[in-house]
Parts: structure tokens; sequence; C-alpha cells
């Protein structure tokens, strides 16, 4: 099915779950392209859809509606796994909603959350605590590590959404926002928070990084990313007054491209799967 041809109401839902339709793909030139009519007929949806009580038993069952332990937008369930799947979703809270693909031999370790929209490639992990956001696209063999924060986006249509490319590593308490694009291979080291106005520093290259709202931020393939500070910038005397006081604001450093100690420091374990 092509995404060109667009799809309404639940229908897009099971679209997306099948894979056969999603948010944003990548050309063969290696651009990325939103689909933004998906975002329009998923904001549609919510729109058009009333708040019910909801629960892992039937309301009929329970007999009182008050008594269902979730509220939400009528469509959107949370998604229920068979062995036909593939998918391993370890005991402990995670929840998957609705208009979400997962690809089989994922991983999702509890608790997380992937939410409508999204794209998670086969081979993927999603660590406890993580958070996989609306419409963000995850490649293949990634491992999003624990407590890390994917960010989603639904509104405007046409922004892109965040992007991780297949091999990424992202680590610990990292963030990830505002349609930043990791390319295939890049390494997140622990706490690395990265959004469309941060500046990256490519130490290997001497360069420097910059993404916009219009063109976010993209991170190299292979690149491996810390997180680091620099001086606040004299424009003014307010600067001048950060400056005396030795302030600093966040920004993030490349200071490697992978190599293989860091690909051995960054292997998924086929045993866990």
């Amino acid at each position: 099915m092509s995404t060109t041809e667009r799809i309404t109401g639940t229908a897009l839902l099971d679209a997306l779950e099948r894979g056969s339709v999603r948010v944003a793909e990548r050309g063969a030139d290696g651009a990325w392209r939103v689909n933004g009519w998906v975002k329009e007929e998923i904001l549609a949806l919510f729109r058009a859809s009333g708040v019910v009580a909801k629960g892992f038993e039937c309301d009929a069952v329970l007999g009182n509606a008050s008594a269902a332990p979730f509220r939400d937008k009528e469509p959107f369930d949370v998604r229920r796994w068979s062995t036909a799947d593939g998918v391993r979703v370890v005991p402990g809270g995670s929840a998957v909603r609705r208009g979400a693909f997962v690809a089989p031999t994922c991983v999702l370790m509890p608790p997380c959350y992937v939410n409508v929209g999204a794209w998670v490639g086969a081979g993927t992990m999603v660590d406890s605590h993580a958070l996989v956001g609306s419409c963000a696209q995850i490649g293949e063999r990634v491992h999003v590590s624990a407590a890390a924060q994917i960010g989603g986006v639904l509104e405007p249509a046409n922004a892109r959404p965040v992007i991780v490319e297949d091999d990424c590593f992202v680590g610990g308490n990292c963030g990830v926002y505002e349609g930043v694009l990791l390319r295939r291979g890049a390494v997140l080291a622990a706490g690395t928070i990265l959004a469309s106005g941060t500046v990256v520093y490519d130490v290997v290259h001497q360069r420097e990084l910059r993404g916009t709202r219009e063109a976010p931020l993209e991170i190299p393939e292979r690149a491996v990313v810390v997180p680091g500070s620099r001086p606040v910038p004299q424009k003014g005397p307010m600067d001048l007054w950060a400056t005396h006081r030795g302030l600093h604001v966040a920004c993030a450093l490349i200071v490697k491209y992978r190599d293989e100690k860091t690909d051995r420091a960054t292997a998924l374990e086929d045993a866990l799967r």
C-alpha cells in the first residue's frame, strides 16, 4: 500500500500498526520525507473521538464504567500481542498505544511507552522507563537505554519527527527532541540532550553543527556524542555579566567516530533476546 493513499479513522491506525503506512520515510537519497497527511488524520481522529473509560477487562464485565482503571480517547486502546507478532514484551507495566508499529524481534522492557504513530524497527530494544514519543521513527537494532526520552510531535503536520536510524545507541537519561535526526550508527553518551537549537561541536572535524525548527539538527553517521558546555556568548551587557561569573550553557561534543572499541561497548546482546 502506498503511503500517498489517504486513509482515515481506525483504518489508519490498523495500517500504521501493520507498517504499511508510516509518518516519515527515508528516500534512496538518504533524505527523510514527512507524510503530513498521516499526522493530520491522527489529529482528526483525536478531535472526533470522545473520552471513554477503559480497562483490561470489558466494561460490561466490570458493570461500572467508573471502575475502569483508565480513561482515554475511544479509538486509542493499548495494543495486545500474540506469538505471531514476534515482539517480546516483558511484564511490568509497558504499553504501546494503538497506531504504533513495533517490528518482530523487538524487546520492550518494563515500564516503557510507545505512542501513536511511532515506528520501531526490528531488533530494537526499548529499555525501562524509556519513551518513544508520538510519530518518532526508530530504526533497526537500536538500543534506547533506560530513562531515555525520544520526543514526539503531532503538530505542525509537516514538522519532521525525531528520527533515529539503524544501529544507533541512545544512552541512559538522554533526550532527543524537536525533529533531531541521528544518522546510522550514531552513539549518544548517557545524559546527552539534543534539541533543534542545540549546538554540537565536532571536535574531530573542527566544525559546528546547528539546526533550526525548519531544518532540525542532524548528527552524522557513527558519531559519538557526549554532553558538554560552552561559555555564554558575549553579545551584550548581560552576557558579559554571565562571563565574569564563569557561567556556561549546555552543548554537545562529538569526541570521536565509532571504532571497534565503541562497537563492543554498545553491542546488543543476542542472548537477552
